[in-house]
């Protein structure tokens, strides 16, 4: 089964990654590669380089970033493939312990529903 972990961050913090995180967080991702539990990751770029667009009762809409009115946003995401949702919690639990006592974020975790993907070639 596949899982998504969406990252949650307060980007208004203006917390940066050390270089001692990146290279932690390059080597759990190197180990979870190696053994296919991460399928996919990235980090995303902030809201002022984004946009929103929006469909409400047939009206197309879109809103360039940032999003003031948003306090926390998705930072990130790991794709990660696991045989329950157990294990994927705790490979999300891996992704969060990395970070330390210095930050604050949060992690979704969310089934993939494979039933709405077509069928690969």
């Amino acid at each position: 089964m596949r899982f998504l972990s969406m990252i949650r961050i307060n980007e208004n913090t203006g917390q940066r990654p050390s270089q001692q995180l990146m290279d932690d967080m390059g080597k759990l991702m190197a180990q979870m590669m190696a053994d296919g539990t991460l399928l996919d990751t990235a980090g995303l770029r902030p809201t002022a380089e984004g946009t929103r667009t929006r469909l409400s009762h047939g009206k197309l809409t879109t809103t360039d970033g940032p999003f003031t009115e948003t306090k926390e946003v998705i930072g990130g995401y790991a794709l990660l493939q696991a045989d329950s949702m157990q294990q994927a919690l705790e490979l999300t639990r891996r992704f969060l312990q990395v970070h330390g006592d210095d930050w604050e974020i949060e992690c979704e975790l969310r089934q993939l529903d494979e039933s709405c993907v077509p069928p690969r070639p």
